[in-house]
């Protein structure tokens, strides 16, 4: 039997409509959000593939249990967040040399080098900048300033209430 989970959303006339989603669904539908999710909150680009892998093991094994009173999104991030903070544990406890690929692509062929060398300062100096925030603060930052989301759909997202976003906003 495949991994599945039951979507509510409202039918016609009040009615509720019931969705079964699959893992492979949900893997394949939110893949780019995951991935993008994970290295904005801080998660080195050499160690994302590992951290993806981490989130869908989670979301295979409670997908079952998923009762769609949040958005999957907001249930994806909310371990994408738990996943995230752990390896931000086990890299303060071991040290790697810095990673390479930037939190933003760097990538505009028109742009010229030295335009382009100061891109890569500019977001390297913005992971510098980032990696000191706590995580909270980093989740809120990034949906609200990189993503631009607004501040309700950064509270739905989270599941905190819309002041405690805007208090992470002004800490960060």
């Amino acid at each position: 039997m495949a991994n599945q989970a039951t979507f509510h959303g409202g039918g016609e006339h009040g009615q509720k409509r019931q969705d079964r989603m699959t893992f492979g669904e949900v893997y394949a539908q939110h893949f780019r959000f995951v991935w993008r999710s994970l290295r904005r909150l801080g998660v080195p680009e050499s160690d994302a593939a590992d951290a993806v892998q981490d989130v869908f093991l989670v979301v295979h094994r409670r997908l079952p249990e998923f009762e769609g009173r949040s958005k999957i999104t907001t249930w994806l991030y909310s371990i994408c967040f738990h996943v995230a903070r752990d390896r931000r544990k086990l890299a303060h406890m071991r040290r790697r040399a810095h990673d390479d690929e930037p939190l933003l692509d760097c990538a505009d062929d028109r742009a010229d080098v030295g335009a382009q060398a100061e891109r890569r300062q500019a977001i390297e100096l913005l992971e510098v900048i980032l990696d000191e925030l706590p995580l909270e603060q980093r989740a809120v930052f990034t949906l609200f300033e990189l993503d631009g989301m607004g501040g309700e759909e950064v509270a739905e997202l989270l599941d905190i209430p819309l002041g405690t976003v805007y208090s992470r906003l002004r800490l960060a």
